[in-house]
């Protein structure tokens, strides 16, 4: 008896949490990267824009078989989107941008300025995406100083991938927005000069490489992007991309990461269709504008694992 009414009282709590409309979000902080029941949620200082978003997100991600984090930030509208924000997922190549701001973070702290050399791998690194340079700069900065930018960074569910493997740190999207917003906006973490530097890497990142969030992006829109791609025995194709937007009267960034993709390109085209949602609903005014070209085979390095120690770049081929 006793078991049967504790049994009724938890199907009551069950329903009344359905009501309440708040199982979703209990949902989504217990539920696996996989799980069906993981939604968009969004908030707007403009009315009707975050219904809009939610909605457009979520069209962009229908029938799509891969699992997706999406977050997004605009100041000028006070607009924030999130899906799956906590889940972890194998780096790539993004982590770059990551170990850039810890480089030039560590160096603000005894006001060195970058060595030539130093200059010269963070270009490489984040500009190609160069896997030698970054091992470099990983090597010389080491895990206890990247954890403690992380720290610094309040990038909290970030942890730094072992044995020098960098590809394998594990990020979220939440984390990838917090490094975005401290990249772009006055902090006490990154000064004016590293923020100024990074941010004009992101700009002149090679073309081929200029794929992901920024698709559908108004041109005379400043693009910061930074992508990565990943594939492994489990979850597939990671396939990422982080970007930074300012001009025509915005300021937002977006973080979109994904595995559990077939192809490179399954993720390419994923990541793509909720970045042209965004760009079009934050920008409802401007009728048939021309958007920034994003590469017709966009191309990364394969990032060093244990299985494949030697990374080599690669081309996908989105439809």
């Amino acid at each position: 008896m006793t078991t049967s009414r504790t049994a009724g009282r938890a199907r009551a709590a069950l329903c009344a949490a359905v009501a309440a409309g708040v199982l979703a979000p209990i949902s989504f902080a217990a539920a696996p990267a996989s799980a069906a029941t993981a939604q968009v949620s969004c908030t707007s200082g403009r009315a009707g824009l975050a219904a809009k978003l939610t909605k457009d997100i979520t069209a962009a991600l229908k029938g799509r078989a891969s699992t997706v984090s999406v977050a997004l930030y605009d100041r000028t509208t006070k607009t924030t989107c999130t899906l799956r924000a906590t889940t972890k997922y194998d780096s790539a190549s993004i982590v770059k941008a990551t170990v850039l701001a810890t480089l030039l973070w560590d160096n603000a702290k005894t006001g060195r300025h970058l060595t030539q050399r130093e200059a010269d791998l963070s270009t490489k690194m984040i500009t190609k995406s160069d896997n030698d340079a970054t091992t470099a700069l990983w090597k010389q900065l080491g895990v206890a100083k990247v954890n403690a930018f992380l720290k610094a960074a309040g990038m909290t569910h970030t942890v730094p991938g072992s044995g020098g493997y960098w590809g394998l740190t594990q990020i979220t999207a939440q984390d990838q927005q917090r490094l975005l917003s401290l990249l772009t906006s006055k902090n006490s973490v990154l000064t004016a000069a590293s923020r100024s530097y990074e941010l004009g890497l992101m700009k002149k990142v090679v073309s081929s490489q200029r794929w992901g969030t920024p698709a559908g992006a108004l041109t005379g829109t400043t693009v910061q992007v930074k992508n990565g791609w990943l594939q492994r025995a489990t979850h597939g194709w990671r396939v990422h991309s982080i970007g930074a937007f300012t001009g025509n009267g915005h300021d937002y960034a977006l973080t979109v990461l994904t595995q559990d993709n077939k192809t490179m390109s399954d993720g390419v085209n994923t990541i793509q269709a909720v970045a042209r949602a965004v760009h079009k609903d934050l920008n409802p005014r401007i009728m048939h504008a021309a958007t920034f070209a994003v590469p017709s085979a966009p191309q990364e390095a394969l990032p060093p694992v244990p299985e494949a120690p030697a990374g080599r770049m690669l081309t996908a081929r989105p439809r």
